[in-house]
């Protein structure tokens, strides 16, 4: 591992959740750090608590102890608001179900986080990001209309479309055929070394995994191996 300060440090997080029928806990003294342009897949089976996990990295979830340092920046000393800041400052994100917003076209949705952070070339910007992902030809278009290969690559180009310092992807390929699968995440890699990018990957493809630079496996809501 790189001798530099850690870009992410996960710190002892623990998650739990109490319903009528008492607590579950969801991770379990979860600890490890990540240097910047690290690549790392989250694996483990389903209702393993990666997906959690990743929220908690993303500051949407709050962890029940522990916490997160995100460049040194304890992520829960912050506010809601101030939070929300560094989201749209330091990341950019991928799910499995593509998130796009139905109203917008293709180069709507991706000037929107641009235009978030008060960026006065987002149009220009959000064009030439579509046109890195191979869709120079779909700007206009809405989610809709687009394949789910191109909504994905959408989604792609928005998240890295603010040069984030951590892209965290939650099931990239899951709602994609191999082949279609295959080429976003050829893509996503691709844009990862180009931007220098710590990319934090939930994913059940083995594949994928092996393609990180490291596997952090959960089990039970425990690190089983690093």
């Amino acid at each position: 591992m790189s001798s530099s300060p850690p870009l992410i440090e996960v710190d002892h997080v623990t998650k739990q959740v109490s319903d009528s029928t008492g607590t579950l806990t969801i991770l379990h003294d979860i600890h490890f750090a990540l240097p910047a342009r690290e690549s790392v897949a989250i694996v483990g089976a389903s209702g393993s608590g990666k997906s959690t996990l990743l929220s908690i990295i993303a500051g949407l979830d709050v962890p029940t102890s522990g916490t997160v340092r995100l460049a040194g920046k304890d992520l829960f000393k912050l506010n809601e608001d101030d939070r929300a800041a560094v989201r749209a400052k330091r990341l950019g994100f991928v799910f499995q179900s593509f998130q796009l917003l139905a109203n917008l076209n293709a180069v709507e949705n991706v000037m929107l986080p641009l235009e978030l952070l008060g960026k006065r070339d987002a149009r220009a910007t959000a064009e030439e990001m579509l046109q890195r992902v191979g869709l120079g030809e779909r700007l206009t278009h809405y989610p809709k209309v687009l394949s789910g290969g191109e909504q994905q690559r959408v989604a792609l180009a928005r998240a890295f479309v603010v040069k984030p310092a951590v892209l965290l992807a939650d099931e990239p390929t899951g709602s994609l055929d191999f082949a279609t699968g295959e080429r976003v995440m050829e893509l996503m890699f691709d844009m990862n070394r180009e931007a220098g990018t710590t990319l934090v990957l939930v994913t059940h493809d083995r594949g994928i995994a092996e393609r990180c630079k490291r596997q952090i496996r959960i089990e039970a809501g425990k690190v089983a191996v690093e």
